[in-house]
């Protein structure tokens, strides 16, 4: 049974700010790098035999030094690739917050399709198939995958058995480990995979409330 680990890129300056979506020259914040680098002491020993990625230059930075310290090539994933999100690519978040579209986007995501781009469903479909197929390719080892966050959502949605509509509900941070099961076919519980993972950072950082501006 393959052990397929979804990790969401490293850092960037517009990360939070504006929907890059496909937009090239997008690269790692120094923030980004460090948290790159700090995946190959996260994942420690496991056996990674295989290393895949979104073409996105953020993505195959994280990647790299994993792939540098496992002497393994990345090899590119186009279909777990980011969402295309057509007009909406380059906008600021909060603009796009104030839009129509987003109220479909937070609150009923399986109806919405991006303005000459794709829609949310096709995101997963698309997805979905890469990683059977990786996982199919490598059924005895753990491949890691290096992907964005709402296709990791979406991943992560429907090996869970939740519906589109709601995987607004997840949380995937930048540079995150969600690891997943995957059963094949000829396996016996065809189709019952296993969660083992999610948006594990190595750290519970993330919890702490939000420091105001201004206080010290």
């Amino acid at each position: 049974m393959p052990l397929v680990l979804l990790i969401r890129h490293g850092l960037t300056e517009h990360t939070g700010k504006r929907l890059t979506g496909w937009t090239p020259g997008v690269h790692l914040s120094k923030v980004g790098r460090e948290q790159a680098d700090g995946l190959v002491t996260r994942l420690g020993d496991l056996p990674v035999g295989a290393i895949y990625s979104s073409p996105l230059e953020r993505c195959m930075e994280t990647a790299k030094p994993l792939a540098a310290a496992r002497k393994l090539r990345v090899r590119p994933a186009k279909n777990a690739g980011e969402v295309r999100y057509g007009d909406w690519t380059g906008r600021p978040l909060a603009q796009l917050a104030r839009t129509k579209l987003w109220k479909t986007v937070q609150q009923n995501p399986s109806n919405a399709r991006f303005p000459n781009g794709e829609s949310l469903l096709e995101v997963q479909e698309r997805a979905v198939g890469a990683i059977e197929s990786i996982a199919a390719t490598h059924p005895k080892e753990i491949v890691a995958v290096f992907s964005h966050g709402d296709p990791i959502r979406l991943l992560v949605a429907h090996y869970a058995g939740i519906h589109a509509d709601l995987f607004q509900r997840l949380v995937i941070a930048p540079a995150s480990v969600s690891a997943i099961a995957v059963t094949l076919g000829n396996e016996s519980g065809v189709g019952r995979p296993y969660i083992i993972r999610v948006n594990d950072t190595g750290t519970l950082s993330d919890l702490a409330p939000a420091r105001k501006k201004g206080r010290r």
